[in-house]
């Protein structure tokens, strides 16, 4: 089962939301930008967050602490915009390996505690020390046929099924997330929505990328069905 964001989420039964539901408080995803830094490089975190009856936002955390490993606190850092993690030198992590059972030259995994201004606000996110990465680039999509990054709305036809297609392979977690009808293959590369008359006619429409070096991307857009 893939997961739809670090926190467990429930699936759907009986009053409980569908997991592609952007319409609840939750954080869906949280991004380290970059995930990977190398010492004396700096990652920004930033969150995509869930609100019932409104629309998701991304948003900086309201606090933050080093959850592990031990003795690497400094690196994180709150700021006039948010919060950040720098890399400390190489030769400051040796005691975070031990502690982590990791080999010398191993990337270290700091893992950031936080909350944000939700009704359910707590989620870790990973940031790996001494190693680079970038986050994924969500390009091509296409929705219901078209180049959906040109796209600053999307605009459907009710009672169809609407296809969404990204080109990702199966190394990548894949989420597609709706507030507006009902998400089919919600976590393949290619799925479809279909919107019927008693399903919500406008709302918003989104894609959560995640790949296997804790990597995270996303993108949104507002629809409608008519």
């Amino acid at each position: 089962m893939k997961w739809l964001a670090l926190l467990a989420l429930a699936g759907c039964s009986g009053d409980v939301d569908a997991e592609y539901e952007l319409d609840h408080d939750r954080v869906i995803a949280v991004r380290m930008e970059p995930p990977r830094i190398q010492p004396g490089e700096t990652a920004t975190i930033t969150a995509l967050i869930g609100h019932k009856g409104a629309p998701p936002d991304e948003e900086v955390p309201v606090a933050a602490v080093v959850d592990s490993p031990t003795g690497v606190d400094s690196a994180l850092t709150k700021t006039a915009t948010g919060w950040t993690v720098t890399a400390p030198p190489d030769s400051d992590l040796s005691a975070a390996r031990t502690e982590l059972g990791l080999a010398a030259t191993d990337p270290v995994p700091l893992r950031v505690k936080m909350s944000f201004l939700t009704n359910d606000p707590v989620a870790y996110k990973i940031v790996w020390l001494s190693d680079t990465a970038a986050n994924p680039v969500i390009d091509p999509i296409t929705i219901d046929g078209k180049d959906a990054l040109t796209e600053t709305s999307l605009t459907i036809a009710k009672e169809t099924k609407i296809p969404a297609v990204v080109v990702f392979d199966d190394t990548y977690n894949i989420n597609w997330l709706t507030s507006c009808g009902t998400m089919h293959d919600f976590d393949l590369a290619s799925a479809y929505l279909k919107v019927d008359p008693g399903d919500s006619q406008s709302g918003t429409f989104a894609i959560v990328v995640r790949d296997i070096r804790g990597g995270v991307a996303w993108h949104l857009w507002p629809i409608t069905a008519e």
